[in-house]
């Protein structure tokens, strides 16, 4: 399970935890910091991205999905893209933006939006350059380290998550 999704994991159940003592809820009240993210690796090689792609095109064929998937390395630099017949071309951009920002702050793009979705200091998140909080955009990460992240644009955002899982699934059965 990624660190992210523990961390999550564990906040969650801290605020719903219901301590006996006021001694218990300042225990509950403090979660563990999160494990650091993954370190970059050697860039995803051309043919590792092909393997994602096929992979994500095959769950957006399965349900007739009109999509752009692109995997770009580390930086943020595109490896490989295909954008499905009759997507919209908007999703070209918001594809490689949704990648980038996996990418580059290694981590979903989902928990920015989730971020966002709980309002208050959490808007500060659309501040940050470079960052797209919209479901779609996940790290790639093998043997630990993140060679690269995969983006999907054109249908909804949790659609596009689901694709862009499918795809990250083919290099990690």
């Amino acid at each position: 399970m990624p660190w992210y999704v523990t961390s999550l994991v564990l906040l969650v159940a801290a605020m719903c935890a219901t301590p006996s003592s006021a001694q218990e809820a300042a225990a509950v009240a403090v979660p563990p910091p999160p494990a650091p993210p993954a370190p970059y690796g050697e860039p995803i090689k051309l043919e590792a991205a092909l393997k994602v792609i096929a992979a994500a095109k095959t769950e957006a064929d399965k349900n007739s999905w009109p999509v752009v998937i692109i995997v770009v390395d580390g930086a943020g630099h595109t490896v490989a893209l295909q954008r499905l017949d009759n997507t919209q071309i908007g999703s070209i951009e918001v594809a490689t933006q949704k990648a980038k920002t996996a990418a580059h702050f290694r981590r979903s793009t989902k928990v920015f939006e989730d971020i966002i979705a709980g309002g208050g200091a959490g808007l500060r998140i659309l501040s940050l350059p470079g960052a797209l909080p919209v479901e779609g955009g996940l790290p790639i990460i093998v043997d630990g380290k993140l060679i690269g992240a995969v983006g999907v644009s054109g249908v909804t955002s949790g659609q596009d998550g689901q694709i862009a899982a499918a795809g990250v699934a083919a290099l990690n059965p």
